[in-house]
């Protein structure tokens, strides 16, 4: 910056020099004097760029606006200094994005070179102590990308550099993949404007309406090449993109270090420094820096509190639940130590505040959302260097108040008698919506989803309506267990406590997590400490989380579920629900005049629901239970589940999916939706089951368990007897018999099912090579099907009816095609 000054002052005096030596009387054949002006890439007085024309902001950074003009004047303490860059969509333009949706975050630093300004992302993945001898080199390692150079406008009094900060917003940046987001090209700077820019003491914040060529046609598949051009053009995607610049605590907080029992949000680095002999990725856990004002007090007020607004876009009458729901957390705080860590505020009004801002980085917000979006997200904005959470913004979709009411309908409409009829009171919903503000609240506060907490709890538990009380249905509501559908109307539970809410797992999360540890100076000397704590989950179960590396194998850590500790019986008790929702549809949604639109969803919701349960239990079969565990301790992380315990998973599906559930096809239900007789519907639910227990996948764990059981294994030729006992059972029988329509769908579907598992391998990495078994069930399926001619070959004869006769014989015919496909 002084060297650009030096030059500007020997230019001027330069030319001043040689003006001086001008004769007054020129040559005959002497050109006129040329206008001496500096070079077009030097700074230019400070007026004569940041005009009247402008309008100003003061915050972290200078601004200047102006007709859809950025200049950014960045004081010298700011250059070199780290920002988080976060890039979100605020507008979504189609689909294919939604409000909110986060496009990038990144460290970014403004740094001056020569006479230009040059914004660099930095990395922080690979770190190295900054006295040892291998710094230098992991600094190489680190070689920040230039995103973009400016060139220096002007420069102010106090030597701030002038920037014009237009294109940053307003043309294509390689390393803000804003156009993937949007299924977009790159943008079109033609129809791309500025829309806000705003500027606060910790951040800056730009919004750009931005527009993006599209992406030529995709052809389907053999489309004549001739006819390319006839193909429709696609929209070009236009998207309101939020850019936020925050600044960064000068000195980062210490970081935890993370653990596979008490999960949490994360950032990572690999650490050159270490003693280990190879190198070490570190993960520090997201969290918020909470120090207490008083450190000597067990139990003492946080110097800075974590403080949640409530959007003034909230309907008032949920405003109140919102509060509960973020101060719900206060409970699990106090046993780490900080009183009214968390707290609720709504937010000021104009004429109280007129300058608060949701956008300010220093708010964190409720924000309520009109879209039509069932959804809620509890993201966080957190630094990459340490894990500390800097601001959250909680979005609350207007639309999910309808995926709220169609969950609790269908699973708890029986037992709460405030929702025998549509729409729920008032009441029932901002309980809902209570519970769902508290979980994504969690998100914000570093906790991810426990889907293991399920499953952890016993059946009688859950059923008890003491326990329940005091404890929830599931031991953590970061699990997506919504509500009670195993409690029964006799249970007697509370309808408020049908509904989720912080349970042990999520006080001994929040204690693990920000209980200070004054003793420890760094976070191995923390690690003694944390690792004696986790020491409970040994003696108390439910304080568990899944189990890493399950890879989708453990029928406990499922989504969607309550009580899958036993999903046989959950989904037994869940079932009886479901028949009573089924019965009470009718009187609880049907209105004077009103079509059947509304009618038609809550059934669906009541399908959705069965096969929700339905998946459960299919999920069992090749299943492993699992155990998070340290070393060295005793007994496994991993136990294949027993022979019995999958034999009753397919009995009960045989009972209840495969046997026509006819409870969920009533005539005087179905016809008043559609005009048939539900056997698409039907043959979808078991079609979904038969291809989950017969995937590659499963029926590779079943060989699996083979070797480990040692005879002991629920095999795959056993699960093909029994399902043979279940969907072919008419063969099975020696009284001639008759095989409705629906069956016969299921009994085709089903020999076509076994023909696909046997399907030739075709090229390798194709759809079908993929699909084809690597264990020895072919021969198991085989076999089976060997099985299946023999009987309906002794069958046939006896056969009477016309359907069903035919039916055999087309079932004979198509296992000869799999058998012998070149016959």
């Amino acid at each position: 910056m002084k060297r650009s000054l030096t030059f500007l002052l020997v230019i001027g005096l330069a030319a001043f020099s040689a003006l001086a030596q001008v004769p007054t009387k020129p040559p005959q054949d002497a050109k006129p004097p040329q206008e001496m002006k500096p070079p077009a890439d030097q700074p230019k007085p400070y007026d004569t760029v940041v005009t009247e024309d402008f309008k100003t902001q003061t915050g972290v950074f200078k601004t200047h606006t102006a007709k859809g003009k950025l200049l950014l004047e960045i004081p010298p303490a700011e250059l070199g200094r780290d920002f988080l860059l976060v890039i979100q969509i605020k507008g979504s333009p189609s689909a294919s994005s939604y409000p909110g949706q986060s496009v990038d975050d990144m460290v970014v630093r403004w740094e001056l070179r020569e006479n230009k300004v040059l914004l660099k992302a930095v990395s922080y993945a690979n770190i190295a102590d900054p006295n040892d001898s291998i710094k230098k080199a992991v600094d190489m390692m680190n070689t920040p990308t230039i995103m973009m150079a400016f060139n220096i406008e002007a420069l102010a009094a106090d030597g701030s550099p002038v920037i014009d900060a237009t294109k940053l917003f307003t043309s294509d940046v390689n390393e803000i993949p804003v156009k993937k987001r949007v299924s977009g090209q790159n943008i079109d700077g033609s129809r791309t404007f500025l829309e806000k820019v705003r500027v606060f003491p910790l951040n800056l914040n730009v919004e750009a309406l931005q527009t993006f060529n599209p992406k030529p046609a995709v052809p389907p598949a053999g489309f004549p090449p001739q006819y390319l051009d006839m193909l429709p053009s696609p929209p070009s995607p236009t998207a309101l993109v939020h850019y936020s610049f925050v600044k960064l605590p000068e000195k980062p907080m210490m970081g935890r270090l993370y653990d596979d029992r008490v999960p949490y949000f994360t950032h990572s680095h690999t650490d050159y420094s270490r003693p280990d002999h190879e190198t070490v990725v570190r993960r520090f856990v997201a969290r918020w820096r909470l120090e207490k004002k008083d450190p000597k007090a067990a139990k003492s007020e946080p110097v800075k509190p974590i403080v949640f607004h409530i959007d003034p876009a909230t309907p008032k009458k949920w405003v109140p639940y919102i509060k509960r729901a973020i101060e719900a957390w206060q409970p699990a705080f106090e046993e780490a130590g900080f009183l009214k860590a968390i707290v609720a505020k709504e937010a000021p009004s104009p004429q109280e505040n007129p300058d608060w801002s949701a956008d300010d980085a220093r708010v964190s917000c409720i924000r309520w959302v009109p879209s039509t979006t069932a959804n809620a997200m509890g993201p966080h904005v957190s630094d990459p260097r340490s894990g500390e959470i800097l601001e959250a913004d909680v979005e609350i979709y207007h639309n999910v108040q309808q995926l709220a009411r169609d969950w609790y309908w269908v699973q708890s409409g029986p037992l709460d008698p405030r929702a025998k009829t549509l729409p729920l009171p008032d009441s029932v919903m901002g309980d809902i919506l209570e519970y769902i503000v508290t979980h994504e609240v969690g998100h914000s506060l570093g906790l991810p989803h426990n889907f293991k907490a399920s499953a952890l709890y016993t059946i009688e538990q859950i059923r008890d309506k003491n326990w329940v009380k005091k404890n929830s249905h599931v031991p953590t509501l970061m699990d997506y267990s919504r509500f009670n559908y195993v409690a029964q109307p006799e249970d007697g539970i509370d309808p408020k406590d049908l509904i989720p809410k912080i349970g042990p797992y999520d006080v001994f999360s929040i204690k693990w997590a920000y209980t200070p540890i004054p003793s420890a100076k760094t976070p191995d000397e923390e690690n003694p400490v944390l690792n004696e704590w986790c020491k409970a989950q040994d003696k108390t179960p439910y304080l568990r989380f899944s189990t890493a590396g399950t890879r989708g194998t453990d029928p406990g850590e499922q989504s969607e579920a309550v009580g899958d500790i036993d999903a046989v019986k959950a989904t037994t008790l869940g079932f009886k629900n479901l028949k009573r929702v089924i019965d009470m549809l009718p009187d609880a949604v049907l209105k004077p005049g009103e079509n059947y639109d509304q009618f038609t969803h809550m059934y669906d919701a009541v399908w959705n629901q069965a096969r929700l349960e339905t998946g459960h239990v299919a999920n069992i079969i090749g299943g492993y239970d699992s155990e998070p565990k340290v070393g060295p301790a005793e007994g496994l992380r991993f136990t294949p589940l027993s022979r019995a315990r999958q034999a009753d998973a397919v009995a009960f599906l045989n009972e209840n999916v495969f046997k026509t559930p006819e409870w969920l096809i009533p005539a005087d239900i179905l016809r008043k939706i559609e005009p048939s007789s539900g056997q698409a519907r039907i043959l979808a639910l078991q079609q979904a089951v038969l291809n989950n227990m017969l995937s590659p996948a499963r029926l590779n764990r079943l060989q699996e368990h083979e070797a480990i059981l040692d005879g002991q294994a629920y095999t795959a030729p056993q699960l093909l007897f029994d399902l043979r006992g279940g969907i072919l059972t008419e063969l099975l029988t020696a009284a001639p018999t008759v095989v409705d329509p629906y069956r016969r769908n299921l009994q085709r579907a089903y020999i076509d099912l076994l023909g696909a598992r046997l399907a030739p391998a075709a090229a390798a990495g194709s759809a079908s090579a993929a699909a084809a078994p690597k264990d020895d069930s072919r021969g198991a399926i085989r076999a089976e099907l060997k099985t299946i001619r023999e009987l309906l070959a002794r069958t046939v004869p006896s056969t009477k009816d016309a359907a069903t006769k035919n039916h055999w014989n087309d079932l004979l015919d198509r296992i000869a095609q799999i058998l012998e496909p070149n016959k």
